[in-house]
C-alpha cells in the first residue's frame, strides 16, 4: 500500500546541472557553472565564453572593440554622423541602437583621434611661436622713455593684429580671437604702467626706473614669490602658495618654450580634448534649459550634445587631414587648390549641419529653431573660448 509521501517526487539538491556523460552533440557548456551556453556569456552566471588564456591576436581585436567598436558598427556610424545631421540621434531615440557606435565611445575616439592628427598637422608650421630677441625690444617694462613705450607699444599691438586676422575660419576661430585680445588688453595696460612710473619719476626730479618683466608684473612691480606674490582675497595662505608656485613654474616654461616652441604646442593640442569633455555635460545643460518645455530628459539632451561634438571631432579631423595632405603636394598645384576648397567646404558645412540636426532632433518651427541656435551658439563660442584659454593657461603651467 502506497502512501501519499510514496507518490510524491523526491526533491534532491543536487549542484549545478552536469552535462552528460554521453553528450555527444556541439551543446557547450559553462565551464564554471555546468549551464548550457546559449551565446557568448552564460545566461546563469554571466561568464564570458572567451576567457584570457587564447591568442594575442585574439584578444588584441577584443580590446580595440570593446574600448573603441572597431568593427562593422564604425563604418554603419561615419556616413549619417558626417552627411545625415540628426538622424544617427533620431536612430539611438527609436531603440536602434546596437547597429551603431555608442555615443560616448564615438566622441571619445574621434575627438582624440582628430587631435592626434593634429599633432602632424600643425607640426613643423609657426601655429607657436616665441621670438625671444624681439620679445625683448618689445618690453615695455624695459623702455626707458615715454617714446619708447609708445613705440613697443604699438609694435605689439600692430602684430597681434596680423596674427588676429590669420586666424582662420573653423570652431576656434572665436576662441583664438578672445585670446589674442586678452594680449592686447595686457599690452596696453603694461604700458601705462610704465608710462605712469616714467611720469612720476620726472615729477620727482629722479632717473628713470629700472626695468621690470612685463609678463610676471604686479601693479608694475616685477612678480616674486616672496618679496611680491599674488594675493587672492579672502583665500587661506595655502591657496596663495599654491598660485604663486603655479605663476613660478609658469614663468621658468616661458623660457622653455622660447628655446622649443613645439614642446607647448604639444602640450595645448594634447590638452583641448579635455576641455572638450568637459564641455559636453555643459552644453546638454545648455539645450536642456532651452528646451525646458519640450520635457525630454537630460540624458537625452546629453545624446544630442555627443553626437553633436562627435561631428565637430570627425568634421576637425577631416580638416587636419587636409591640412596635412597639403603640405605633402606642390603649392597652388591642382590637388593643393583642391584641397584647399575641401577644407573650406568642411568649415562651412559645420554650421549648417549643426542647423538641421537641431532642427531635425527637436522637431520646432524654423524662427524658434533658429533663435535658439543663434543663442545657444553665441553662448557656446564663450565657453569655448574660454575652455581654450584655460587649456593654454594649464598647458603653461603643467609642461
Amino acid at each position: 500500500m502506497n502512501t501519499p509521501a510514496d507518490d510524491m517526487p523526491t526533491t534532491t539538491h543536487a549542484g549545478p546541472a552536469q552535462p552528460p556523460a554521453d553528450d555527444t552533440a556541439a551543446q557547450a557548456y559553462c565551464r564554471n557553472c555546468n549551464a548550457p551556453l546559449l551565446g557568448p556569456h552564460c545566461y546563469a552566471c554571466g561568464q564570458p565564453v572567451s576567457g584570457l588564456v587564447r591568442p594575442l591576436g585574439n584578444l588584441f581585436g577584443d580590446l580595440m572593440d570593446s574600448v573603441f567598436n572597431i568593427d562593422a558598427r564604425i563604418l554603419r556610424t561615419l556616413g549619417p554622423l558626417v552627411a545625415k545631421p540628426g538622424v544617427l540621434t533620431n536612430e539611438y531615440f527609436a531603440g536602434h541602437q546596437i547597429p551603431y557606435v555608442t555615443p560616448v565611445r564615438l566622441f571619445f575616439f574621434l575627438c582624440i583621434l582628430a587631435f592626434f592628427v593634429a599633432r602632424f598637422a600643425l607640426d613643423g608650421t609657426d601655429a607657436v611661436k616665441f621670438d625671444a630677441g624681439e620679445g625683448q625690444t618689445s618690453k615695455m617694462g624695459a623702455a626707458m622713455s615715454e617714446a619708447q613705450v609708445i613705440a613697443r607699444r604699438d609694435a605689439v599691438l600692430e602684430r597681434l593684429a596680423k596674427a588676429k586676422t590669420a586666424i582662420p575660419d573653423g570652431p576656434g576661430r572665436r576662441g583664438a580671437a578672445s585670446g589674442i585680445e586678452s594680449g592686447e588688453l595686457q599690452a596696453r595696460r603694461a604700458a601705462d604702467a610704465r608710462i605712469k612710473l616714467l611720469r612720476d619719476a620726472a615729477a620727482k626730479g629722479l632717473p628713470p626706473p629700472p626695468p621690470i618683466d612685463d609678463d610676471f608684473s604686479l601693479n608694475g612691480t616685477p612678480w616674486n614669490e616672496t618679496s611680491n606674490p599674488v594675493h587672492v582675497a579672502g583665500a587661506p595662505r595655502f591657496v596663495d602658495a599654491w598660485v604663486n608656485h603655479k605663476i613660478g613654474r609658469a614663468k621658468h616654461n616661458v623660457t622653455r618654450i622660447k628655446a622649443e616652441p613645439a614642446q607647448y604646442a604639444d602640450a595645448f593640442i594634447g590638452s583641448i580634448p579635455t576641455a572638450l569633455f568637459v564641455l559636453v555635460p555643459i552644453f546638454a545643460l545648455m539645450l536642456k534649459l532651452a528646451y525646458l518645455f519640450k520635457r525630454r530628459l537630460y540624458m537625452e539632451h546629453l545624446v544630442v550634445a555627443l553626437h553633436s561634438h562627435a561631428f565637430l571631432s570627425m568634421d576637425l579631423l577631416l580638416v587636419f587631414a587636409c591640412i596635412a595632405l597639403q603640405r605633402a603636394v606642390p603649392v597652388n598645384g591642382a590637388l593643393d587648390n583642391l584641397l584647399e576648397i575641401c577644407t573650406g567646404l568642411l568649415v562651412a558645412w559645420v554650421p549648417v549641419y549643426l542647423l538641421l540636426m537641431q532642427k531635425r532632433v527637436y522637431r520646432q518651427d524654423w524662427p524658434m529653431t533658429l533663435l535658439k541656435f543663434f543663442v545657444l551658439g553665441a553662448c557656446y563660442m564663450m565657453l569655448l573660448g574660454f575652455a581654450i584659454s584655460a587649456a593654454a593657461v594649464a598647458s603653461l603651467v603643467w609642461l
